[in-house]
């Protein structure tokens, strides 16, 4: 067994199996440059080198990964470097575009956080491990951002509504209503995991997706979503989620909770109200347009959605939300437009328009993709 280490992602090298570590603890394994470049540099050689059969991808420490290093990105805008963060970015769509598309079997072990770009790194793949200490978000519009890493075409493909609930909300899943809406594919206890990745690397020359099914599905549980869980709330979703506009979806909401007080309405329109207008505006269009999208022409959209945010010309609501949410903790972000009546279709058209104005500005140019498994050609 060889450990190599390139401190922010370990790898562990097993005879068919390869283990890869994210290693920032003390920032819930937060995606940096670096990261993103090595997972992207490791994920490319596994699929040419016939040794390898399965790739496990891990956190360190009680997060699976919180999300991309906002920070990094917020300092460059600051400094009036905003295509260096766009280029970060472009990047790291690229790695989920690599993942969507893998033609060897990524089992993700998410047993901890799971947030944001930290979504991108494992939803793509073709297993995805919950456990009861899953915690999973997509909370960028809380942040002035919009769910992205290929989230229109994850959350546009869950039951019903369900992915405009989460997209636009960042309402917090749990590993049971991860695998209930589909964003897991197995539960198993954090007691067995051990044991779990223990039979994992016993692939040998076995056909590796079928092995790992075989050993998946030995292991995993199918615990019920706690009472309280969304999960159970699909019909009101669905009837309120389902509405053109975010205005619409905000009356929807409020017209059941004057039918039926509940907190969980009460708390759903409050995530709604505390968001950025103009973020809640180019989710739900995002949300809509992946729907009849492939995953990559999905990452394509966002990254000209992302370099408009980056930019910050319609709005700079990005920077106001990681000032108030993450740098100055004061939770009371200045948005604008205030309202969302303010945040006009012509402003959020924009954000989906080619950045045409800037010099040397390019469309996402995704990597030629070959021997492609049917499970990726349907993502396309």
């Amino acid at each position: 067994m060889a450990l190599e280490s390139h401190s922010q992602i370990l790898v562990e090298e097993k005879p068919s199996v390869r283990i890869l570590t994210l290693n920032r603890p003390k920032q819930l394994n937060a995606l940096s440059l670096n990261m993103v470049t090595r997972l992207l540099q490791l994920f490319l050689a596994y699929e040419v080198d016939p040794t390898v059969k399965l790739v496990i991808l891990k956190g360190q420490g009680r997060a699976f990964c919180a999300g991309g290093d906002v920070s990094a990105v917020v300092r460059d805008i600051g400094l009036g470097k905003w295509r260096r963060s766009a280029d970060f970015m472009s990047l790291e769509y690229t790695l989920n575009y690599v993942m969507a598309t893998y033609c060897k079997a990524q089992i993700s072990i998410l047993n901890g956080i799971v947030m944001g770009g930290g979504a991108g790194v494992c939803v793509h793949g073709r297993f995805r491990i919950a456990t009861e200490n899953t915690v999973f978000a997509m909370p960028e519009t809380a942040l002035g951002l919009f769910p992205d890493v290929g989230a229109s075409y994850l959350l546009s493909r869950l039951s019903g509504f369900f992915g405009e609930y989460v997209g636009l909300t960042g309402a917090r899943l749990n590993g049971a209503e991860m695998l209930a809406c589909g964003l897991a594919t197995h539960f198993v206890p954090s007691t067995r995991l051990t044991a779990l990745q223990a039979d994992l690397c016993k692939v040998g020359s076995s056909d590796p997706v079928t092995f790992a099914s075989t050993i998946l599905d030995a292991y995993t549980q199918h615990p019920h979503p706690e009472r309280q869980s969304a999960f159970y709330r699909l019909d009101v979703i669905d009837k309120c989620f389902s509405r053109r506009t975010i205005e619409e979806i905000m009356s929807a909401l409020e017209r059941e909770a004057t039918h039926k007080p509940d907190d969980w309405i009460s708390a759903t329109v409050e995530a709604l109200k505390k968001a950025s207008p103009a973020s809640l505006k180019i989710t739900l269009r995002s949300i809509r347009e992946g729907r009849l999208q492939g995953v990559g022409q999905c990452l394509i959209r966002e990254n000209r959605m992302v370099s408009h945010v980056m930019k910050g010309e319609i709005s700079k609501d990005f920077v106001e939300g990681c000032r108030a949410i993450l740098i100055d903790k004061d939770r009371n972000p200045k948005w604008e437009p205030r309202r969302l009546e303010d945040m006009k279709d012509i402003m959020v058209d924009k954000y989906f328009k080619r950045v045409e104005e800037e010099d040397g500005w390019e469309d996402l140019k995704l990597p030629p993709r070959k021997h492609l498994p049917a499970s990726a050609i349907a993502k396309l």
